[in-house]
C-alpha cells in the first residue's frame, strides 16, 4: 500500500479529521482501517501509519539496544506516543489531545502521503516547512550519493 500527495483537511472540534475518499477503501480493505498516530522525532508534525506498517516498525525499533542513549531515545519517542486510531463509521479518526499539541495542529491541517505512511501537519507549519524545503534547493548543499542517480 502507498501514500501519496497532499490534502487539505480540516479538524473538528472534538480533534475528528475525516480520512480522503482516495485513501479510505485501501485504508478499509488492509486493517479495518486500523492506524497508528505517533510523533516525528524531527519535526512538529504526526506520523500515521496502517497497523500493520506500524507493527513491522515497532519490532525494528523495539530490537534496537535499549541501552545505546540516541535508540533509547526513539523508542521513547515513537513507541511512546503511539497510539492505536480507528476510523469510525464516517471515516474519520480521533487524534488525541497529546498529539495535536505535539504538531500544533487546530482546524486547518495537511495530510501527506509519504509511500507507507502520512505525515499530519498544521497547514501553517507544513507551509513553512515547504517554503524551506524549496529554499534549500539552491544546489548550496551536498547531495547524497543515493540522490546523485535519480533522474526524475
Amino acid at each position: 500500500m502507498r501514500f501519496r500527495g497532499a490534502s487539505a483537511i480540516n479538524l473538528d472540534a472534538k480533534g475528528r479529521l475525516a480520512i480522503p475518499t482516495k485513501y479510505r477503501e485501501r485504508l478499509l480493505a488492509h486493517d479495518d482501517g486500523c492506524l497508528v498516530a505517533t510523533i516525528d522525532t524531527d519535526q512538529p508534525c504526526l506520523l500515521i501509519y496502517p497497523l500493520a506498517e506500524w507493527e513491522e516498525i515497532q519490532t525494528k525499533i523495539e530490537a534496537l539496544p535499549s541501552f545505546n542513549p540516541l535508540t533509547r531515545r526513539i523508542q521513547r519517542l515513537l513507541i511512546g506516543h503511539a497510539t492505536d486510531v480507528e476510523m469510525d463509521s464516517s471515516s474519520r479518526i480521533l487524534v488525541p489531545p497529546l498529539l495535536r499539541e505535539h504538531a500544533g495542529l487546530d482546524k486547518r491541517c495537511i495530510l501527506v502521503g509519504q509511500g507507507k505512511k502520512f505525515e499530519l501537519w498544521s497547514e501553517e507549519r507544513w507551509a513553512d516547512r515547504l517554503s524551506e524545503d524549496l529554499a534549500l534547493g539552491n544546489g548550496d548543499e551536498e547531495v547524497p550519493a543515493e540522490l546523485s542517480s535519480l533522474s526524475l
